[in-house]
């Protein structure tokens, strides 16, 4: 595998040299850069490219952002109100509370979600011409990030596209490094009449998360000039074993795995009218209009998670476990697997609209799961349905869907949804609604969990029920994006402990209001969001009230095709019990014992600029460590010292 991706980085670096001398000094450098360029005819000049994608599911289309004003999540693809426990590639929670709000079964590993590849955001491409993108970041401590992205149209008929990341952290404390590889495979394909669809969607996430514990010693140690090398600094959790650390080889004393592999093959025929249109005198190309759709859809899931330390701290897992601990290895071991077939018919009610259609289906999914001491096995039958009516204007979007689980291990589960979407004009812009309501049981890991020192189960939890009404307004004239979320939820389930599992004792609220603005004088750019929130009732669960990020740049173009971008950003929330992290089950663990508050702001200074086809990303972050003390995303988990960061992302047209 390590040869396999060499290669393809090698071939794409030929590629890089081979397309710069041919096309480079002719590339616009204006926009979103000349690969982003959409010409809006048939006809293309031979080096700008018209590159578009599609989400499963959904009518439409996509365009590549180029931008360079937001690294966290353009470029590292983290959105910045995640906070991470100590170092880049931990398991990570986003600070803006988002409840799980999914009917049927779930494993539970959701802490590394935010780095891996899912169905849900599989991008089905469609290009004029072959485009591939290559990313590399090397950070302090010798962070790097690999990323590769190569997708194109082999006939109008059939696309495919690949993406590999790499990212490896060993960060500045013991036992805590990172060593992430992703992949995807996407493909599509439509029969010479167009009545055939079919398209593939493939991922595997191997996530390898060094285990510290945190920090062994008082949070003052990080002012004392004697451990201005953290690595001295004890932890809880491999302190004294030794680690092999590098890009494609990285030994960890204590680490947890998450494995993620998802293969989708989705099936259609239509029934429905078809027409040649004639271009002009030598150019005709056939249009057909689906009115009746039959699809089929094949899946097989697979989810693991385990633990592993060698030489375990026999006071560490009696202090949080509570274990009568002699010393033997700590393993543990969930792997899941779930097989589904679903079957859909598809109305589609007008002609040359297929944003507008009504859905009814069925599935029926088979589950395994493998422990260290049992197996188990179960189905579910599963009846779905949606109507969706996105118009040809673009004004309106309408969207109304439910699925309800007939039989089987979680039947009773259901959700059901429904969002109406106005664009009113350019000054108010488009305003959103939406409803949700998930009755669910509670994700596995929290019945069930297995070790080699101890099993528990809890089989008195209840179903879930989280309900969220949702008010949001996008406004691209004055510059702002606004969104209102209310949830209420009963029976929420959480981590009472570092090892078993509870639920909320009463219904309780959660009240969200999320702002961004973008105010502009001149050159000078001012990025502001903000977000409050706040609990009502005894919810067992630990948010900020206020989180707050802010970018102020100076933003020009030089030179006719130098897009520059410098500044400051600076991020911080308030105190509050943030919640721990168990080692073992790979969870957050709910606390009231150690608030923890922000010493001063985030820092970080950055420059960002794109010629043609080169953007860079160059930062340096952890500022305010040079005048405070580190800042901590849970308690014993302070963040990095200072790093610097460059980042590079080419693209090519092949």
């Amino acid at each position: 595998m390590r040869s396999f991706i060499l290669i393809c980085c090698l071939l794409v670096t030929a590629q890089c040299v081979k397309a710069q001398f041919q096309r480079f000094g002719n590339m616009g450098g204006g926009g979103g850069g000349a690969a982003q360029r959409d010409t809006g005819s048939h006809t293309h000049e031979p080096d700008t490219i018209t590159i578009t994608y599609r989400l499963l599911g959904e009518p439409t289309d996509y365009k590549l952002d180029s931008s360079i004003a937001d690294f966290s999540s353009s470029y590292m693809h983290v959105p910045a109100s995640y906070v991470m426990m100590g170092n880049s590639g931990a398991p990570a929670r986003n600070l803006l509370f988002t409840p799980f709000m999914k009917a049927g079964f779930d494993p539970g590993f959701h802490t590394f979600d935010v780095y891996g590849f899912n169905h849900q955001n599989a991008r089905i491409y469609n290009t004029t011409k072959p485009y591939s993108e290559l990313l590399y970041l090397v950070g302090s401590q010798q962070e790097q990030n690999i990323g590769v992205l190569h997708t194109q149209n082999r006939t109008d008929r059939f696309n495919f596209g690949f993406e590999y990341n790499k990212k490896y952290a060993p960060g500045y404390f013991r036992s805590q490094a990172t060593n992430h590889d992703i992949y995807r495979l996407t493909a599509r394909f439509n029969s010479k009449n167009k009545r055939y669809n079919a398209y593939l969607s493939y991922f595997y996430n191997k996530i390898n998360n060094g285990e510290n514990g945190g920090i062994r010693v008082a949070d003052s140690v990080l002012d004392n000039p004697r451990y201005s090398q953290r690595k001295t600094i004890d932890v809880n959790l491999g302190n004294y074993a030794s680690t092999t650390s590098g890009l494609f080889n990285t030994t960890l004393p204590v680490k947890t795995t998450n494995k993620q592999s998802g293969f989708m093959f989705v099936q259609q025929y239509d029934w429905g009218k078809g027409d040649t249109v004639h271009v002009n005198d030598t150019t005709d190309y056939y249009k057909f209009d689906p009115f009746f759709r039959v699809q089929y859809t094949f899946r097989v899931d697979n989810n693991s998670l385990a633990y592993l330390d060698g030489q375990p701290d026999t006071s560490f897992y009696t202090r949080k476990y509570g274990w009568a601990f002699n010393g033997d290895t700590v393993r543990a071991l969930h792997e899941w697997r779930t097989i589904s077939n679903d079957v859909s018919l598809i109305q589609f009610p007008i002609r040359g609209n297929q944003g507008h259609f009504i859905s009814a289906g069925a599935r029926y999914e088979n589950i395994r799961g493998t422990f260290l001491d049992a197996n188990i096995s179960f189905n579910n039958m599963v009846v779905h349905g949606e109507y969706r009516n996105k118009t040809r204007n673009q004004k309106w979007d309408l969207s109304a869907k439910g699925e309800f689980y007939l039989a089987g291990r979680n039947s009773g589960d259901y959700n059901i949804s429904g969002m109406l979407s106005r664009y009113l004009n350019e000054t108010l812009g488009n305003v959103h609604l939406l409803f949700s309501n998930t009755n669910r049981e509670a994700s596995y890991i929290y019945k069930y969990f297995s070790s080699t020192y101890d099993s528990w189960y809890n089989n008195g939890l209840g179903k879930e029920n989280i309900t969220l009404l949702q008010f949001a307004a996008d406004n691209k004239k004055l510059k702002y994006n606004l969104a209102v979320n209310y949830y209420l939820m009963e029976n929420y389930t959480y981590f009472e402990n570092y090892y078993t599992s509870a639920q909320a004792p009463v219904l309780f609220n959660l009240l969200q209001v999320i702002l961004s603005k973008h105010f502009r004088y001149k050159h000078y750019n001012w990025y502001a969001e903000f977000a409050f929130q706040q609990v009502h009732g005894d919810g067992r669960i630990q948010v900020p009230s206020i989180w707050t990020r802010h970018r102020l740049a100076y933003e020009n173009k030089l030179f006719n095709n130098l897009n520059l971008m410098t500044g400051i950003e600076a991020r911080y929330n308030t105190s509050y019990y943030a919640d721990d992290y168990s080692p073992v089950i790979g969870q957050f663990v709910y606390q009231t014992t150690q608030r923890v508050k922000y010493y001063a702001p985030d820092l970080a200074a950055f420059v960002h600029f794109r010629i043609k086809s080169l953007s860079a990303f160059i930062r340096g972050e952890n500022i305010n460590t040079f005048f405070a003390r580190n800042n901590f995303a849970g308690p014993a988990y302070p963040y990095n010292n200072f790093t610097f960061r460059l980042g590079l992302r080419w693209w090519f047209i092949n």
